[in-house]
């Protein structure tokens, strides 16, 4: 009866809290008391710049950082979001439902890196001995791992509490979902080349900082009553803003190899001189003719005859992202406000003043680098034949002399194409194999 009588007391005062922050949130930017008004701006503003400077920083510091970086960040948001079911865990006194869901976080988090290293590195895994095993089994290990967390959890179902047992189990894996397997499209853009990474999180910071200040000085007409603070001009002067954001963005970074190019070294920096060729066409600047009616306008009001435009088709995408980034994005902090509010808490957490929650900044970024990978994926990427590729067809799908014969050719090949000289090729290498195979 104690425990009932502090749970209902907890609600009750949660509820209490949830009906005032209501009230406060319902009340527009623009109508709030100056000094509160200008108080909230400040502190956001000073946090904003600090967790810019930050990025830029990670940026810096190479490759692996801003891995490390993303995966810190998805560790911390799934656990603020796991932290609303454990409450009702521990009112509950479930067994084992916090060690559950860290369990299929390590899980689930295994099977994606794993996948990724597989497909990105295939040049460096599939030639270790110790590392073969568990690159051609890594989906039946990553699968029966979950198995033994799915039984686990059957298991210890209980009595009188399989109804919030299943809801939490539902919410693990939604958790899984939406934050760390979206996160991990965020993890591939990076390995795809940082601009991939970089474009999206900007556009989607831009989109953010421009809504609050569009609707802290302007903002009269709501937009959604699931966020009463965000109104439609907030949202239309995002979308602009966004706009030439990213046109201006992406000319930028397309200047520089590091932001450009696929990893190929995880070690590397800002300062390391990536480079790589062929690089991506979409980089590359090609005319535009403009319409004859624009030649027309630009004719007759600066009297100079243009007839067509150099422009890099990345700069069109970064325009398409940045549709998204202004016009459906916004819809994943929607959501995170409805997930608030039925649970009756005002901000996912309290670890960076005047934002709330990891979780509160987050919320558009795991969509915005899911379409990304997405786009990228269906509209952007090239794909070349690389070693890594080749080698993984010769080591999964020929006989070991079928591999010799290949090696074989493959030298006749290259010395026929002049690329390496007879007395180049060890001599008794192949000889000692074909030896071993035909004796």
């Amino acid at each position: 009866m104690g425990k009932k009588a502090a749970a209902l007391k907890r609600q009750k005062k949660t509820e209490t809290q949830q009906d005032d922050s209501d009230r406060v949130a319902s009340v527009l930017l623009m109508d709030e008391k100056p000094k509160k008004k200008w108080h909230n701006m400040w502190i956001r503003t000073l946090y904003t710049l600090l967790m810019i400077g930050g990025f830029f920083l990670v940026l810096a510091s190479g490759y692996i950082w801003s891995i490390v970086g993303v995966l810190i960040i998805t560790v911390m948001v799934y656990n603020e979001v796991v932290q609303i079911a454990c409450l009702g865990a521990q009112e509950q006194s479930i067994r084992w439902f916090k060690t559950m869901s860290w369990y299929f976080l390590i899980t689930t988090e295994y099977f994606l890196y794993g996948e990724s290293i597989l497909y990105y590195f295939k040049e460096i895994v599939m030639v270790d001995a110790f590392m073969i095993p568990f690159a051609t089994h890594h989906r039946f290990i990553s699968f029966m791992l979950y198995v033994i967390g799915f039984v686990f959890f059957v298991v210890n179902l209980r009595k009188g509490q399989y109804r919030i047992q299943m809801a939490q189990f539902g919410w693990t894996h939604m958790a899984l979902f939406l934050i760390v397997v979206q996160s991990h499209f965020i993890v591939d853009n990076i390995l795809e080349g940082l601009i991939w990474f970089v474009l999206p999180v900007a556009l989607v910071i831009c989109n953010d900082v421009f809504a609050y200040l569009c609707g802290f000085f302007f903002g009269r007409t709501p937009l959604i009553q699931l966020s009463p603070k965000k109104t439609v001009e907030g949202f239309v002067g995002a979308l602009l803003c966004t706009l030439v954001l990213a046109f201006g963005a992406s000319s930028l970074l397309m200047q520089f190899d590091y932001m450009i190019c696929p990893v190929q070294d995880l070690g590397a920096t800002a300062w390391s001189g990536v480079s790589c060729d062929p690089k991506n066409p979409v980089f590359r600047s090609v005319p535009w003719a403009l319409p004859a009616i624009v030649q027309y306008g630009i004719h007759k009001l600066t009297q100079y005859e243009i007839q067509q435009i150099w422009i890099a088709p990345v700069q069109l995408h970064a325009i398409v992202m940045a549709c998204f980034a202004s016009l459906i994005a916004p819809f994943g902090g929607f959501f995170a406000s409805a997930v608030k509010r039925a649970f009756k808490i005002k901000d996912f957490g309290d670890s960076i003043p005047g934002h709330g929650g990891l979780t509160d900044r987050m919320d558009c970024q795991f969509l915005m680098g899911f379409f990304a990978h997405v786009y990228y994926h269906s509209f952007i990427k090239k794909y070349y034949m690389t070693v890594g590729s080749v080698l993984t067809l010769v080591i999964n799908n020929m006989t070991n002399k079928e591999k010799l014969e290949l090696l074989e050719r493959l030298q006749t090949y290259l010395v026929n194409q002049n690329i390496l000289e007879t007395d180049q090729i060890p001599p008794t290498l192949l000889e000692k194999a074909q030896q071993y195979w035909s004796g």
